[in-house]
């Protein structure tokens, strides 16, 4: 008989894997849509930093909280290359932020929207939460990982019994 602990574990881990999954998703989603809803206030954060020709701000304005929701839409539903998305925004936020807090900007994050600008209690507080989104990101990349590992040739997963001597596919 299988080790039932064994079992509560695997549960456990998939819970985690489901719940970060769709809580990144739920934040690029949010935050997005906040964007969206007040582009021009957004466009004025993203002018603040001065990272980005004045001509391309109205753009970037618009996009960059469009592909926030689609990414996010995409983690949610496990569309192929969504967490990618969102790994690599969540490291050019991190980045930007990281030049906001050495040129010591006081400016808000543009995490979010503008009306919540007294919320937020600065640059670096906005780069800690981008990192430990990041390593939520890497706990489901890791977990991805693991997945395919356990499958075998052609993608079928191989079914393991623990009191057997021989893998099944």
């Amino acid at each position: 008989m299988p080790d039932a602990g064994w079992h509560k574990t695997e549960v456990a881990w998939a819970w985690l894997y489901h719940l970060l999954r769709w809580g990144l998703a739920g934040v690029f989603i949010y935050a997005g849509a906040l964007k969206l809803a007040d582009p021009g206030g957004f466009a004025e954060i993203v002018a603040r930093y001065g990272l980005v020709p004045q001509a391309l701000v109205p753009w970037v304005a618009l996009g960059l909280p469009a592909l926030e929701v689609l990414a996010g839409l995409g983690l949610i539903l496990e569309f192929r290359g969504s967490l990618s998305s969102i790994t690599a925004m969540l490291l050019i936020f991190a980045l930007v932020l990281w030049f906001g807090v050495l040129r010591d900007l006081d400016i808000d994050c543009g995490c979010f929207s503008r009306n919540e600008v007294a919320e937020h209690h600065g640059l670096r507080q906005a780069l800690y939460r981008d990192l430990i989104m990041l390593a939520g990101a890497a706990y489901l990349y890791w977990w991805r990982w693991r997945g395919r590992a356990r499958r075998g040739p052609g993608g079928w997963r191989l079914r393991f019994d623990p009191l057997e001597t021989k893998v099944k596919s």
